[in-house]
């Protein structure tokens, strides 16, 4: 019999099991006040378990609105009322980093965002959910986990000078490809790892959640236990765990890349894009806020002036980071070389606070996403890259290699690149009540419901939600879908932000399914929790044409396209039970 992986260990499963786990924390940030609605809604009054939450204003942190502003308070009235001591208000800090002083080897860390899986650096088992899920845990205490296969990565040798965990963590993307990890845990393994401090292990660890895996993970090892000053009890993979892949990376082969508009695995080499013109550069956000990025783009601009038109945001990821630069003279650097040294806050990232670009501006930044309009403009575009890169891009205005000796160079690795359709006006995909979006692969939540919208619109509203379906994908969706309507969509599907949304939304329309050839882990279980039917099925895909009619029945397993048959395999009856309760909310009612 074979050993076991990191997430066999930790659930006491094997892979493919479903199991039902108290998680030790319940993350959740501005939409915790969306939540609280949702655990009414679920008859809540009293949370299972005051000590699993932890709470952290940071999306939209100062609030740009009164509505905003209203919501927090509400924040602050329910974790006053609930007795909940891990709170964190405004200004001290992004959440992912705050979580670098709760998160414990051996940890099962949840929370309301995709990018929880940075606390995997902590030897903690950290997944994204939906603010739906979470409500479900604030009610009963546990939730549901699927064991996920394993992907082991192994890492040998050091990264040379100039080279950076953010390119580390591009060339993986670049490898399997953003959607090469869904539903799987990743392993870092091998004498490399050792070389990279907590903070890299974090930015890796942060950047899993866009090649979709469920998390990723490093070992308790003694880079671990100088962090926390301790020895430390973790937990780790048998020599004998079975690998669903394995990968094996050289760290000194390694060279700058950048993830070019609009999909993180659009990996190419920082050469290959040397010289395009830059008019943004961000520095900041919960992949690289961090003190040690700060030095990395400090140490760039010290004594130098950007260019007049350059507009640079640094956004340190804490107070403790915030204050850390102002006792190293960091903050008097940026400041005097013409940079703006924002608050502590996730906004510019998604575009719900200062810094959105301009029509046509190209920006630099450090951020872990370049979805088209993903920064609040979509007539924007975004390549993503270390600190270092940002900052010498952002001093000469133009994308600029960081090594003291550039080279030309150019990334080995090939993925087909599946770009995301934009549906335009005219182009006709609804027929037979079918929603035709087969050749749409990476159809991301940001298009499904845009990120400046997430917090001005409750989710536990979705007749507010369904007005704005859609808007950045396909204009006539919102105003036609019907009740009983299939859509039909390609690979990664609902890939991107953790914003539960497009699924409510989708529900509340009516949507009967949606078939597609692969589908975002979080997205899926949203879905599962809204009670919209989610079926995996590229074969039948393949075979749609638009005009076919397609009947689906869940119960035995059976999608009809046309005269075709397909079979796929019935849901679990938990989750059916889910389903035929509406929901999530009405099953924990029930």
């Amino acid at each position: 019999m074979s050993g076991k992986t990191f997430v066999e260990k930790i659930f006491d499963a094997p892979k493919g099991s479903i199991v039902f786990q108290k998680p030790d924390i319940v993350l959740t940030h501005d939409n915790t006040a969306s939540i609280s609605k949702t655990f009414e809604k679920m008859n809540g009054h009293n949370v299972a378990d005051p000590d699993q939450l932890l709470i952290v204003l940071d999306h939209n942190a100062p609030p740009t609105t009164s509505a905003l502003a209203n919501n927090y308070q509400k924040i602050r009235d329910f974790v006053k009322d609930q007795g909940i001591e891990k709170f964190h208000d405004v200004g001290q800090g992004i959440c992912h980093q705050i979580m670098a002083d709760y998160a414990q080897p051996k940890n099962i860390i949840v929370g309301s965002d995709s990018h929880t899986c940075t606390a995997g650096a902590f030897n903690a088992f950290a997944a994204g959910i939906d603010r739906t899920e979470a409500a479900g845990i604030w009610r009963q205490g546990e939730t549901w986990f699927r064991v996920p296969e394993t992907i082991k990565i192994s890492l040998h040798g050091e990264m040379p000078e100039g080279v950076y965990a953010k390119d580390l963590s591009l060339w993986i993307i670049g490898i399997i490809g953003s959607s090469g990890a869904d539903y799987k845990a990743i392993e870092y393994h091998g004498d490399g790892v050792k070389s990279l401090s907590i903070a890299d292990r974090m930015t890796i660890a942060n950047l899993a959640s866009e090649m979709g895996a469920k998390n990723a993970v490093f070992p308790a090892d003694e880079q671990l236990e100088e962090y926390y000053g301790r020895k430390i009890d973790g937990l780790w993979a048998d020599e004998d765990a079975e690998y669903i892949r394995e990968i094996h990376i050289n760290l000194d082969e390694l060279f700058p890349v950048v993830a070019v508009p609009h999909n993180v695995d659009n990996v190419k080499s920082l050469s290959d894009v040397k010289g395009t013109k830059i008019h943004q550069a961000l520095v900041g956000t919960c992949t690289n806020g961090r003190i040690e990025d700060m030095r990395e783009a400090a140490s760039v601009l010290k004594d130098k002036q950007l260019p007049p038109d350059m507009q640079m945001l640094v956004i340190p990821a804490s107070k403790e980071v915030s204050k850390q630069m102002m006792h190293e003279g960091l903050t008097e650097i940026f400041m005097d070389a013409g940079a703006n040294v924002l608050a502590t806050s996730c906004g510019p990232c998604l575009g719900t606070g200062q810094g959105i670009p301009a029509d046509g501006y190209n920006v630099i930044s450090t951020a872990n996403r370049n979805f088209k309009g993903r920064m609040g403009n979509k007539e924007s575009s975004i390549y993503l890259a270390s600190p270092a890169a940002v900052a010498m891009s952002a001093l000469s205005g133009q994308i600029t290699d960081p090594r003291p000796s550039p080279t030309k160079d150019t990334f080995p690795y090939k993925i087909e690149q599946s770009q995301t359709v934009t549906i335009e006006k005219g182009d006709d995909r609804y027929a037979n009540g079918v929603w035709n979006y087969s050749d749409a692969d990476n159809l991301n939540t940001d298009q499904m419901f845009a990120g400046n919208l997430t917090y001005k619109v409750p989710s536990a509203e979705p007749e507010k939600i369904l007005p704005h379906l859609f808007e950045g994908f396909d204009e006539s969706f919102a105003d036609r879908v019907s009740q009983g309507d299939i859509i039909m969509a390609g690979s990664n599907f609902g890939c991107g932000s953790s914003r539960e949304h497009p699924a409510v939304g989708l529900s509340y329309a009516g949507v009967k399914a949606v078939i597609c050839k692969s589908v975002n882990r979080i997205f899926y279980r949203s879905s599962v929790n809204q009670g919209l039917p989610i079926i995996i099925l590229p074969e039948a895909i393949e075979a749609y044409q638009q005009g076919d009619t397609v009947d689906v029945d869940l119960e035995n397993g059976k999608v009809k396209v046309g005269e075709k048959e397909f079979a796929f395999e019935p849901l679990p009856d938990k989750l059916m039970q889910i389903f035929e309760a509406k929901g999530l909310v009405n099953f924990i009612k029930a």
